[in-house]
C-alpha cells in the first residue's frame, strides 16, 4: 500500500486526488495533508482519511483547525513552510501529489525529492521557476517527477511508445479559453467575470485567467522542456477546443501519438498513482466514447491574440532567471486584473517589463530560485503601478 501525501489536499487538484483515493483504497492511505486557509474541508478530509500529519498554512490555524476536528481524530497538526517541509518528507510517505499553488508548495517539494519520495507533479511552477535546480536534484536522488497535468500526463504517455531519439516534436494541446473568437478589438473591455468563464475546465482563478491569456500553455512549453529534456522549437502548441485529444507526439516517420480521453483530472491523476500500471477504472463517465465525438479541430494561436505563448517561449530560450521572473510577474499581473486595477490585456505588457528588468543570471540554488522570485514580483507591482486603471 502507497503512502501519500498531497500538497494543497483542499485544491481542485487535491480533492480529485482523494477521489481517485477513494475508488482504490486497497492501493493507497493518506499519511499527509498540506493545507492553506480552507479549514472546514481539511477537517472533513480528516475526519474521513485519518492522516497521520496535516500542515496548514499559518500557526493561528493550528488550534481552530484541532476544534473543528475533535479529539476523536488524533493528528498531528503543524503549519508554515517548516510544517509542510515535515509532512512532504514523513517517513511513512512514499508518494507526493505537489498541487500547492503557485510556489507555495515548492521548497516541500523540493525536500520531499531529496528525500528520495516520488513525486506527482500537478503544479507547474515547480518547474518553471526552479526546474534546473529540482531536474538536477531529481536525478541526483533518483526519483522520477510524474505529471500531473492533463498535457504532460498525455504526452508521458505517448512517449512509452517511441525512444526520445525518435522524437521530432511535442504537441501542447490548448483549448483557447474563453476568447478565442472574439475580436482583437473587444479583448481591452472584457472583465474578470467573462476571462472566468473557461468553456472545459473548471479550475482555479489564476489557471482560468491563464489559460485566457495561454500564459498557462507558455508555462507548459518550460514545464515540458525540463519533463522531456527536448528544446523549445521541438515543442508546438495547437488550439484544440474539444480538449478530447491532451496532447501529441510526432516522430521522426511523421507518425503522431494522441492521448485521447474525457476532460476529467482524475484520468491523469490515477495514472501517476499507478504508474507503472495502468489500473481499471472505478469510477461512471470517464470513458471516452468516440461516436458521440461529434468533431476534432486544429489550428494554431495567433500571436496577436495571445503574446504571453511567445514572452514564455522566450523565457526558456534565455533561461536563467527569466521563467522565474516571467511566473512570478504573471501572478501578480492576473491578481490585479482579478481585483480590477489592471486591464486584461495590460496582463503582457507587466510581464514584459518585468522581464526586460531582469537580470541575466543563473539560479544555482533554491534560495537564488525564491530570492529572485520576491525580485520580480516586487518589479512587477511596480508594473502594476505604472499601468493601473
Amino acid at each position: 500500500m502507497k503512502g501519500l501525501c498531497i500538497l494543497g489536499s483542499t485544491g481542485s487538484i487535491g480533492q480529485n486526488t482523494l477521489r481517485v483515493v477513494r475508488s482504490l483504497p486497497e492501493r493507497f492511505r493518506l499519511v499527509a495533508l498540506v493545507a492553506g486557509r480552507n479549514l472546514d474541508v481539511l477537517a472533513e478530509q480528516i475526519r474521513e482519511f485519518h492522516p497521520q500529519i496535516v500542515s496548514v498554512g499559518s500557526r493561528d490555524s493550528i488550534g481552530p483547525l484541532r476544534e473543528r476536528v475533535g479529539a476523536q481524530h488524533p493528528v498531528r497538526i503543524v503549519a508554515e513552510v517548516a510544517g509542510s517541509i515535515e509532512a512532504a518528507t514523513h517517513p511513512a510517505v512514499d508518494f507526493v501529489v505537489s498541487a500547492a499553488h503557485g510556489v507555495t508548495g515548492l521548497r516541500a517539494t523540493y525536500e520531499a525529492i531529496r528525500a528520495g519520495k516520488q513525486i506527482g507533479l500537478a503544479n507547474k511552477e515547480t518547474l518553471v521557476v526552479a526546474g534546473e535546480v529540482v531536474t538536477r536534484a531529481a536525478r541526483e536522488r533518483g526519483v522520477v517527477l510524474l505529471p500531473i497535468d492533463s498535457e504532460h500526463s498525455a504526452l508521458h504517455q505517448c512517449l512509452r511508445a517511441g525512444a526520445r531519439s525518435e522524437i521530432l516534436r511535442l504537441i501542447l494541446t490548448a483549448s483557447g479559453g474563453p476568447f478565442l473568437r472574439i475580436p482583437l478589438a473587444e479583448l481591452s473591455a472584457v472583465t474578470p467575470e467573462n476571462a472566468l468563464q473557461h468553456p472545459i475546465w473548471k479550475m482555479g482563478s489564476r489557471i482560468t485567467i491563464d489559460s485566457a491569456t495561454m500564459m498557462n500553455k507558455g508555462l507548459e512549453i518550460i514545464e515540458a522542456h525540463w519533463l522531456f529534456d527536448l528544446p523549445s522549437h521541438q515543442i508546438e502548441v495547437l488550439i484544440h477546443p474539444e480538449s478530447i485529444v491532451h496532447s501529441m507526439v510526432q516522430f521522426h516517420d511523421g507518425t503522431l501519438m494522441a492521448q485521447l480521453a474525457v476532460a476529467d483530472m482524475r484520468l491523469p491523476i490515477q495514472y501517476a498513482l499507478t504508474y507503472p500500471e495502468r489500473v481499471a477504472l472505478q469510477a461512471d463517465g470517464l470513458k471516452l466514447d468516440l461516436a458521440a465525438v461529434a468533431g476534432l479541430h486544429f489550428e494554431r494561436p495567433e500571436s496577436a491574440r495571445f503574446p504571453c505563448l511567445d514572452l514564455a517561449r522566450a523565457a526558456l530560450d534565455e533561461g536563467g532567471a527569466l521563467p522565474c521572473a516571467l511566473n512570478a510577474a504573471d501572478e501578480v499581473a492576473v491578481e490585479a486584473f482579478l481585483a480590477r486595477r489592471l486591464r486584461f490585456l495590460a496582463i503582457p505588457q507587466v510581464i514584459e517589463e518585468v522581464m526586460s528588468r531582469t537580470p541575466r543570471v543563473r539560479l544555482d540554488s533554491l534560495d537564488d530560485v525564491l530570492a529572485s522570485d520576491g525580485e520580480a514580483r516586487q518589479r512587477a507591482r511596480e508594473a502594476v503601478a505604472h499601468l493601473a486603471i
